[in-house]
């Protein structure tokens, strides 16, 4: 491998990070098909190659936005929907400590500060939250599923599959944001993108071009020391 393409991998990696404001300049299909493409070369237990991924676009987008948003605004009113609507694995933990609590907090209070939103501000809290589905106005969303008879090793292998989707995505001067916040809502969102009642919604990615006008896209995620997290044994 050259310096040069060693330089593009790890730029590939450093640049991306969660965007949440894009263009609605449209991606082309075949740049679509390419990352997908070479996304599929991510690494998988015996090669299951568990994932499926739907791209969502134009109408079916627009209107799985206007169902989703619908049912998020009537939440706010009626606990019973909260408990209708839950996620089929768990993303977090159930019980959350130290110190993935403190990055968790670290995380939304830094995002929700740099917006100019107080802890007391919970209607500017709601429209936040609803970005995500709207996603960000991303003209595109992957809406990644997996069998549900799959083990929870396919997982792991799809979380490779995404980081290669995203990382592809910058090689074409794309940004993503990979969001478990859809799963709440898999019983309207697969559905209507027309998947098997054998599969498990994973997430959604929003794909397109950054508005760089944005101030929310400034906002970047701090990564703790390599002494934080490694042990050296010899």
């Amino acid at each position: 491998m050259t310096s040069a393409a060693l330089s593009a991998i790890e730029e590939a990696i450093t640049s991306r990070h969660s965007v949440r404001a894009f263009t609605p300049q449209s991606v082309d299909k075949a740049v679509i098909e390419q990352i997908l493409t070479v996304a599929s070369r991510a690494p998988s237990g015996t090669n299951c190659q568990p994932w499926h991924v739907y791209v969502v676009q134009g109408q079916t987008r627009d209107t799985l936005v206007e169902k989703v948003c619908a049912v998020h605004d009537a939440m706010r009113s009626d606990a019973a929907l909260v408990a209708k609507y839950t996620e089929e694995y768990d993303y977090y933990p159930q019980k959350w400590v130290s110190p993935y609590i403190d990055r968790r907090r670290e995380n939304g209070w830094g995002l929700y500060g740099l917006l100019g939103i107080g802890k007391a501000d919970k209607d500017q809290m709601h429209a936040q939250a609803q970005r995500n589905f709207r996603y960000f106005d991303a003209p595109v969303a992957l809406v990644c599923t997996v069998d549900k008879v799959m083990g929870r090793g396919s997982l792991l292998d799809y979380g490779m599959f995404l980081e290669n989707v995203m990382l592809a995505a910058r090689g074409h001067g794309l940004h993503t944001c990979a969001q478990a916040a859809w799963n709440q809502f898999s019983s309207i969102v697969l559905p209507h993108i027309g998947a098997g009642e054998n599969e498990m919604l994973v997430c959604s990615i929003a794909l397109g071009y950054a508005d760089e006008s944005a101030i929310v896209n400034t906002f970047q995620t701090p990564r703790v020391g390599l002494e934080t997290f490694t042990k050296w044994l010899d």
